[in-house]
């Protein structure tokens, strides 16, 4: 089982430690999900009241087409000497991540996310701070988890960071060069969430937990289907379904088990633009139990 990393604040230094998983079945110890800073003045930080802020991961199978295209934020997510080897052109899963301009962690990349704003609810400042960084805005956006220890925040006052998670289509992924001005997409950029550069906060415990959730999700529903458009291939499908539970599947099996589902029907349409014998498109349909939830924030 991996070891999370536990990231510490030693007299302005940083300095990196294993944390050996507790609990079984997770990824890591849910206990030691915290970044823990040296503790600021106490009574400062009992008088302030709690901030609550937002953060978001935002999984997507590619980057968007105007970043594979130019390269230049997706190039400037994977260099340097900290971003080790370049994810492989298989189907993966991706995500948006923000360099931090200021202290602390200045440089690091971050999850997009920011500060709650006083008008205005949890889901829509996730889809705020998501779409002015990317702009993306995502069909479906749930509710993760909270993170609120004490020690978690590296300012005097106590940070509570509710977290969301965001399943990009290519309909959902925006293009951060039309919506957000230079200063902005020049600090974003679009990552392999199995080869991340070391993350500021506790946030690199937070994408691990993200995975570990999303492919147990996609056992037992119809997740995958959010990642696809209104229209699809079986083929199309099972590698969505590949990248997300981060193994292959048999074709076959695959084929037998979605149909037999009930929540897939034929179109009457087969793909296009294809040299090879063209497949039927299959559309979704949820069942009266509402496996995926509304397009709005569940859970």
């Amino acid at each position: 089982m991996d070891r999370c990393v536990r990231v510490v604040i030693r007299r302005n230094r940083y300095s990196f430690s294993t944390v050996k998983p507790l609990e079984e079945g997770l990824p890591f110890n849910p206990k030691e999900l915290v970044t823990r800073y040296p503790a600021a003045n106490v009574n400062e930080r009992r008088l302030l009241p709690p901030q609550v802020a937002v953060s978001t991961v935002a999984f997507s199978l590619a980057p968007p087409a105007q970043d594979a295209r130019a390269g230049g934020r997706v190039r400037a997510g994977l260099e340097g000497a900290d971003a080790g080897p370049r994810p492989s052109t298989s189907v993966t899963l991706w995500l948006p991540l923000v360099r931090r301009i200021r202290e602390p962690f200045r440089g690091l990349w971050a999850l997009p996310g920011g500060p709650l704003r006083w008008n205005e609810s949890l889901l829509d400042t996730s889809r705020r701070t998501l779409g002015d960084t990317t702009g993306a805005h995502p069909e479906y956006l749930e509710q993760l988890y909270a993170c609120g220890e004490p020690q978690r925040s590296a300012s005097d006052q106590r940070v509570v960071t509710i977290v969301y998670w965001a399943l990009l289509s290519d309909s959902d992924a925006g293009d951060t060069a039309a919506t957000s001005p230079d200063r902005v997409r020049e600090n974003v950029g679009w990552f392999s969430a199995d080869e991340l550069p070391p993350l500021a906060f506790d946030h690199a415990e937070i994408v691990r937990y993200a995975l570990w959730r999303l492919r147990n999700k996609t056992e037992y529903s119809t997740v995958a289907y959010r990642f696809v458009g209104e229209t699809f291939t079986l083929a199309q499908l099972r590698a969505v379904h590949e990248a997300i539970v981060g193994r292959s599947v048999d074709a076959a099996n695959f084929r037998r088990q979605v149909l037999a589902s009930g929540n897939l029907v034929e179109t009457g349409e087969t793909e296009t633009g294809v040299s090879y014998r063209p497949a039927k498109l299959y559309r979704f349909v949820a069942d009266a139990g509402g496996v995926l939830g509304s397009p709005r924030e569940l859970g």
